[in-house]
């Protein structure tokens, strides 16, 4: 009987310290993950359209003008090196991007007033066509339709990922300054990048709560 009670507990304090390594194993990924998502953000630029509301109508609406912000915008950074270089620039054309915005609105016979800005803002872990961002905070460009209140369109406008090919993502990311490790984790290359990214998004439910 003790024998039994004995290597019950011996059961228990053994699954407690897989437990506890799988724990530290999780912990330590998140962390490098973290770190990972922070590089990430120091050299990209995120576009972010948000529709006047859920309808078909504003939905198409939100697509034309997406197009034309974004044409117009791969035009401006199309000789930006770094992502320093690529905010420098869209600020200075803020307001052009907001003028076409606003005319492309008008050519589709809708009233609705349009800001353009360019701010931090947090994004969910979003897969696109041939890579994939982790969830956190990102510079973007924020293009909002109207009340902004309907379903939302993100991508990246540097490095232009959003136009790229699949197959030439790769080189337009590490043209940005992007290290082959960075390229390897978007491009899911590299196995692991589902739990890494599910590390990322743990530690940011985790820092809401902090905060």
């Amino acid at each position: 009987m003790k024998t039994a009670v004995k290597q019950h507990v011996y059961q228990l304090r053994t699954v407690e310290i897989a437990l506890m390594v799988g724990l530290a194993i999780f912990l330590g990924s998140g962390v490098l993950a973290l770190r990972t998502q922070d590089e990430l953000a120091d050299k990209v630029v995120r576009l972010h359209v948000l529709a006047n509301s859920d309808s078909e109508e504003d939905q198409a609406l939100k697509l034309k003008v997406r197009d034309v912000v974004l044409e117009r915008a791969t035009a401006i950074l199309k000789q930006s090196a770094d992502r320093r270089e690529a905010e420098s620039c869209l600020r200075g054309e803020l307001l052009e991007l907001e003028r076409i915005a606003a005319e492309e609105i008008a050519a589709e016979e809708y009233n609705y007033p349009v800001t353009v800005e360019l701010e931090n803002s947090d994004f969910p872990t979003k897969e696109y066509d041939g890579f994939t961002l982790p969830a956190g905070e990102y510079l973007a460009l924020r293009v909002i339709i109207g009340e902004g209140q309907g379903q939302n369109w993100w991508c990246v406008v540097f490095p232009p990922l959003c136009t790229a090919a699949s197959a030439d993502v790769p080189a337009s990311a590490l043209a940005a300054g992007f290290s082959e490790e960075e390229v390897n984790l978007i491009t899911e290359e590299n196995q692991g990048y589902v739990l890494k990214f599910k590390a990322v998004e743990w530690w940011e439910t985790l820092k809401e709560k902090w905060d």
